[in-house]
């Protein structure tokens, strides 16, 4: 079983994300911030993926990006945002994997996880 973890400061995304992806067979951890995901990967490392959103307090997306592939290249980033010129504009999501836009149906982003996990 793979393990996700989300990234949004949005209780309710993280929620909704959590009971979809656990309805897909997902172990499934969450985080408010950047801050927050950089503390639980280190207590996880069997962590497979992260959802990850841009804009939050404390630490954002872009900074959590350039400090976690400073010890951790590997590990798949998906950048959910309901910003869809963000990639163009931040040179830091290129250090993602992949990025999908918020939106209420979640098959793309779905479909998004499994290509990266190579399921």
């Amino acid at each position: 079983m793979k393990t996700l973890l989300i990234v949004d400061d949005e209780k309710h995304i993280r929620m909704l994300y959590e009971e979809e992806f656990k309805d897909e067979g997902y172990t499934v951890l969450t985080a408010s911030n950047g801050l927050e995901a950089l503390g639980i990967i280190e207590q996880h490392p069997e962590i497979d993926l992260v959802i990850l959103d841009i804009k939050m307090p404390e630490m954002d997306g872009s900074e959590f990006l350039r400090r976690i592939r400073q010890f951790n290249k590997d590990l798949p980033i998906l950048i959910s945002t309901a910003y869809g010129d963000y990639v163009q504009q931040d040179f830091s999501a290129w250090l993602s994997s992949g990025y999908s836009v918020k939106t209420s149906d979640l098959s793309e982003l779905k479909a998004r996880v499994k290509e990266l996990l190579g399921q």
